[in-house]
């Protein structure tokens, strides 16, 4: 019996891919437009990386460069304040998932566990009126597989007794390396897997 949910949000409960991927673009204009188009590459298929990681990886294998934590973290803020008006906009949320939570919030004990940046997690979970649906919302620098192995043993959670729901191969990863099982959602690459959300409203547990 399935009692503890975790979600993901980018493309679980807030569709953000675009605005994102056009963030890094805007982040990144000043490189070619080869480079340009491989991050955006990497950046959608990757769903569930956060921003630390992508950033780190366009100048790492991309441009073969270094990049310090610092440099990171000075990128990553600059990376938000491009996002920050539209990242915040209600009409991006995905209505049938937040049509599940509200309706099973007492039945289930939900979690968010996100590849977005922690503190503009909490925000958007404050601005969008959903922080009383949630017992806890963590999000990146640190990896997800971490923040779901922290969660599993402060709430000493049953593995058998919680699943984690996401859109990406991130958060699949990260149910497998925590033995939990996983439900796919919003991605038709993850339709093969025997565990696939084809709408909110009709997902029973």
């Amino acid at each position: 019996m399935i009692k503890n949910i975790l979600f993901d949000f980018d493309g679980v409960i807030l569709d953000s891919m675009k605005i994102k991927g056009d963030g890094f673009v805007e982040l990144f204009k000043e490189y070619d437009d080869l480079s340009l188009k491989l991050i955006e590459k990497y950046h959608y298929e990757n769903g569930g990386v956060s921003r630390f990681e992508k950033i780190k990886y366009f100048y790492n294998t991309l441009l073969n460069k270094e990049i310090s934590q610092e440099d990171v973290l000075i990128c990553a803020d600059k990376f938000s304040q491009i996002i920050e008006k539209q990242i915040f906009n209600k009409n991006n949320l995905i209505r049938e998932t937040i049509y599940f939570i509200e309706k099973n919030y007492k039945k289930y004990r939900f979690h968010i566990v996100s590849g977005s940046e922690h503190h503009e997690l909490n925000k958007l979970c404050i601005n969008f009126d959903l922080k009383e649906y949630f017992l806890s919302i963590e999000g990146s620098p640190t990896k997800k597989d971490i923040l779901v192995k922290k969660l599993l043993e402060k709430y000493n959670y049953k593995k058998e007794e919680t699943i984690l729901i996401g859109d990406a191969k991130s958060d699949y990863n990260a149910s497998r390396l925590n033995g939990i099982v996983f439900y796919g959602y919003n991605n038709p690459e993850l339709k093969r897997l025997n565990n696939y959300i084809k709408n909110f409203k009709e997902f029973y547990l």
